[in-house]
């Protein structure tokens, strides 16, 4: 989801500015900056009112625009500097942000015993159902929680910042970008693992979890006394850092792309939706929609994006394998430059290293595993195990980067639209013109699809963050229905507000502080794992009983007495 681009020429278009490069530089990512092969200049006048109506939003925007970018950009650089602080390995700039996240996937595929291959299928059999129990609190069964999920993480950033890692990492960058995704897949089991074991089960039915409550419960856990005082500042930030960044970069960025994105389709500034009043009108459209969902909870979300996830990735999915076959000559070709260019690249900065290091960060930064925030959407699963929803999550690093990410780097790696040619060359050259272009390569409309899927990515990431935010918001304000309501509100104005302001400073201070996330949760994931071992051991106990036909003995308290087994 966390999008990287290439840098754009200043453009009178809105869109947001993009996030750090694959370099270490600062990148624009305004994609409609970019005209789509469709777009057509349209002569149509428009009515001296609405002009009167387009000037007057478009100076209010400006005025916003520049008034917020003065006041932040001073912490917005130094928050960027600090957590996207980069060091030179082998010729390359290497964020230590993705490092901290890479080891992190080291580490806890080493600690599990390799669990994302092991237990790869057990997991699939979890999310069909396999193992649910009559009876289990939770608000969604786990295939609706794992979609919940995936909406949140699928993004922008599987279409053009994969265009962007291709060309910047070259071919080989898509061979890292899949191991890294595997090793991702471990961290999400944790923290999700740790999610569901501390989340809290309200009197009315519903749950809340996430960071904010395993961080504490478990460092109390853990340590005792000690650890309270700790658990508790860490719950209050990780807060803060979830619901800043669900109101900027999971709300109105989303929004002001995907807008852009239907501009730059329909006719450009001067098209059916180019003036401000068009850009208004998107965004209450956007709102509603997202107020409508919203007011139904965690079900209601979950009822949206089972539907939702499986019907946009299986659009680009199938979009994807059109134009893989329509160059079906040229697949061999392509895996031999992909193998080829992850060992021995060619015209990379850095060499192995640095294509090593544009696919580590671009899977890094759109899985989010290790940031603790899918945690949030996953603990309000149906289940009395927790580690059964930790299996369950290691698929949405697959689905995310392993096959999303991939079949883009696929299709253009295969297709070698000239815009990539182009990029690969130092041209500025933004990553959904990449994509767009590869998909034009089967027929001219074809980027149509693209829109589409880009609009479906966007729509379904703002559902997922507005949950997550209103539990960052409910641990903060309390859960009152007027503290409920509020937040709403406010969240839906931010979506309003998407379609007509940039922020870009405000955009990439939440990229940053959401990163900043990521470094308290792992050191949190590091000295819970533990009893993330515990639970998978029970998890595989209660597995074996249910395959020998066995009932589970309940013990005195009402949990299953297991007999012990081992992690493996």
């Amino acid at each position: 989801m966390h999008d990287q681009g290439t840098k754009a020429p200043k453009v009178p278009v809105r869109g947001p500015a993009g996030r750090k490069s694959p370099t270490g530089q600062r990148r624009s990512f305004k994609e409609p900056h970019f005209r789509s092969p469709l777009a057509a200049p349209s002569h149509a006048s428009q009515p001296c009112a609405i002009e009167v109506v387009t000037v007057s939003l478009d100076s209010i925007t400006t005025s916003v625009n520049e008034a917020v970018s003065g006041f932040f950009e001073p912490i917005a650089t130094w928050l960027n500097e600090v957590v996207f602080y980069s060091v030179s390995v082998g010729g390359a700039k290497l964020p230590l942000i993705v490092a901290w996240l890479v080891v992190a996937g080291l580490v806890f595929t080493g600690w599990f015993g390799l669990v994302q291959v092991r237990k790869f299928r057990l997991a699939l059999d979890v999310v069909r159902g396999k193992y649910d129990e009559e009876g289990s609190a939770g608000e969604v069964n786990h295939f609706q929680a794992l979609t919940a999920a995936v909406s949140g993480t699928v993004g922008l950033g599987n279409i053009a910042g994969v265009a962007v890692a291709v060309s910047v990492g070259g071919p080989g960058a898509t061979f890292w970008m899949i191991l890294c995704g595997l090793l991702g897949m471990a961290t999400k089991f944790v923290e999700v693992t740790l999610g569901v074991k501390y989340r809290e089960v309200h009197a009315d039915g519903t749950v809340s979890g996430g960071p904010m409550h395993y961080l504490p419960k478990g460092l109390v856990d853990r340590f005792g006394a000690r650890g309270k005082t700790l658990g508790k500042v860490l719950a209050v930030l990780a807060s803060f850092m979830v619901l800043f960044f669900g109101l900027f970069g999971g709300n109105l960025f989303q929004v002001n792309q995907s807008y852009a994105q239907l501009v730059s389709v329909t006719g450009g500034e001067g098209g059916l939706v180019g003036s401000s009043a068009g850009a208004l009108f998107f965004g209450i459209l956007v709102a509603a929609l997202v107020g409508i969902v919203l007011l139904g909870g965690i079900r209601s979300i979950a009822n949206v994006t089972s539907r939702l996830v499986p019907a946009m990735a299986g659009i680009y999915i199938l979009a994807c394998l059109t134009v893989i076959l329509v160059h079906v000559t040229a697949v061999p070709a392509a895996v031999g430059d992909i193998i080829e260019g992850a060992f021995n690249p060619q015209g990379v900065a850095g060499g192995v290293i640095g294509a090593l290091i544009v696919g580590f960060q671009r899977a890094a930064f759109s899985n989010e595993a290790g940031l603790g925030s899918a945690p949030i959407a996953h603990s309000a699963v149906k289940t009395k195990h927790p580690a059964s929803e930790g299996l369950v999550a290691l698929l949405e690093p697959f689905i995310d980067t392993v096959i999303i990410c991939t079949m883009t780097a696929l299709t253009i790696v295969i297709a070698k639209p000239a815009s990539w040619t182009e990029a690969r060359e130092g041209k500025s050259i933004g990553g959904v013109t990449i994509t767009s272009d590869a998909f034009a390569t089967v027929m001219p409309w074809f980027p149509y699809i693209l829109t589409v899927a880009v609009m479906l990515f966007a729509i379904s990431t703002v559902l997922t963050w507005g949950y997550y935010g209103l539990k960052a918001w409910t641990y903060l304000f309390g859960r009152s229905r007027t503290s409920e309501l509020t937040y709403k509100v406010l969240y839906t104005l931010f979506a309003i507000a998407g379609s007509l302001l940039a922020l870009e400073t405000l955009i990439d201070m939440a990229d940053a502080v959401l990163f900043m996330l990521a470094v308290i949760n792992i050191i949190g994931l590091y000295l819970l794992a533990p009893v993330v071992k515990r639970e998978l051991a029970s998890f595989l106990a209660y597995v074996k009983t249910r395959e020998a036909g066995g009932d589970v003995a309940k013990g005195a308290d009402g949990d299953e007495d297991k007999a012990p087994v081992s992690a493996g």
